[in-house]
């Protein structure tokens, strides 16, 4: 979830717990206000009563008003009841309609008897205003949380679209083209630092791979002239002069161990470059064209360990480095004819979002960090990168490879 939508969601709840219970509490401070105003009116209808009785000896008349109700009943001797009050029903005789009353009971003493006066009052015009007054809060509630939401959403969007705009810039970013991160001009003090910091993370990240680019670079020739010289050397040796059997085997191991050594720095060096994005030539790659010709490639090498391959190629077109690509698939067809058996088979199955490559092989189910650097059995004479730069290879271009073990055959699949 977005910042935006996530600040809008919490401060409409927020708001709108805020206003319900504000709103309750106006609705009962009202409602007792207006209770307490009829409740006086009451007593001041009570005190009337009592001030004839004092004056006069005698109870006034009983009243059925519009809006208003007095009754009498006679108490039992040595009686007298307390002030209460109590909501009831108070019906309207101009309307023909039960409305909602509210009712002071009280007693008072005549010529030494005691009576009941009930006084009743219509509460229609006090509830109506209630009434009245909730629908104007509510209105003015539903008012504000649509005028947040709007500001929110328009407004709110407004301000952030700096952040967006630098977000969208950092997304884009690639080091290998000299665009700078351009931030959008704002009077936000926040935004304007992030503008800088994400300004600086820029040049610093370019000034780091340009270092790390001239470092592989040199690397790469530093290290490769001397190599070479020592097997052009080692060949010319091997060639010219005559060696005793003992010292045929020293030079034919160092010779091994110098191509070995060769091998290992080339792949190191292009593990480095996979890593840091350092083989800008991406392209749309007809798989099922490249598949056919690396097979075609192998197949004198199949042909000499006498293993059949069999494929099942439909169209697939992936966007990678077309150098990367062969690399990948060159590695994991060495893969299945290095540790595969004699007169072994492998099979090739490739569709729109997949390959496949199955292998019989010399031994059973292998480990899970096979794909790890260095990893390798010990019969094996490589130098344990070809997985690794093969998984390094999928992890730049968002794929996945994994490895299952399936009735007896040894399976690798990556999904483009």
């Amino acid at each position: 979830m977005k910042l935006a939508q996530q600040y809008n969601r919490a401060n409409l709840i927020t708001s709108f717990i805020i206003l319900t219970i504000t709103g309750v509490i106006y609705y009962v401070a009202i409602h007792f206000i207006l209770t307490g105003d009829l409740d006086k009116d009451l007593v001041i209808e009570e005190k009337e009563i009592e001030a004839y009785v004092k004056n006069y000896g005698k109870l006034p008349s009983p009243g059925d008003f519009l809006h208003q109700k007095v009754t009498y009943n006679k108490l039992n001797a040595g009686k007298t009841i307390e002030r209460s009050f109590f909501y009831d029903d108070f019906y309207n005789e101009a309307g023909k309609e039960i409305e909602p009353g509210r009712s002071l009971v009280t007693s008072v003493a005549v010529d030494g008897e005691s009576y009941q006066v009930t006084i009743s009052k219509s509460r229609v015009e006090s509830e109506d205003l209630v009434q009245l007054i909730f629908m104007i809060t509510l209105a003015v509630t539903i008012l504000l949380l649509v005028s947040l939401l709007l500001i929110n959403r328009f407004v709110l969007q407004r301000i952030w679209s700096p952040f967006y705009a630098t977000l969208n810039m950092m997304k884009a970013f690639n080091l290998t083209q000299k665009e700078e991160i351009n931030a959008q001009p704002t009077n936000i003090d926040e935004f304007n630092e992030l503008n800088e910091s994400a300004g600086a993370m820029a040049s610093r990240v370019r000034q780091d791979y340009g270092e790390l680019k001239s470092f592989t670079d040199n690397a790469s020739h530093e290290m490769m002239t001397p190599l070479a010289i020592m097997n052009s050397k080692l060949d010319s040796l091997l060639q010219t002069g005559t060696f005793s059997d003992s010292q045929g085997e020293i030079l034919k191991d160092i010779y091994h161990a110098n191509r070995r050594l060769i091998k290992l720095n080339q792949s190191l060096l292009l593990l480095a470059k996979i890593e840091n994005n350092l083989i800008p030539d991406i392209q749309d790659i007809d798989m099922a064209r490249l598949v056919d010709d690396k097979i075609a490639q192998f197949s004198e090498l199949l042909d000499m360990e006498g293993m059949a391959l069999s494929s099942d190629l439909k169209p697939s077109v992936v966007r990678m480095s077309g150098y990367l690509a062969d690399i990948l698939l060159n590695n994991l067809l060495a893969n299945a004819i290095r540790h595969n058996n004699s007169e072994g088979k492998i099979d090739v199955i490739l569709d729109n979002d997949r390959l496949q490559i199955t292998n019989t092989g010399k031994s059973g189910q292998l480990e899970q960090r096979l794909f790890e650097r260095f990893s390798k059995s010990a019969s094996s004479e490589g130098t344990g990168l070809g997985l690794a730069i093969s998984k390094q290879i999928c992890t730049l271009y968002g794929f996945s490879i994994h490895y299952d073990y399936l009735d007896g055959r040894h399976r690798f699949s990556v999904n483009f």
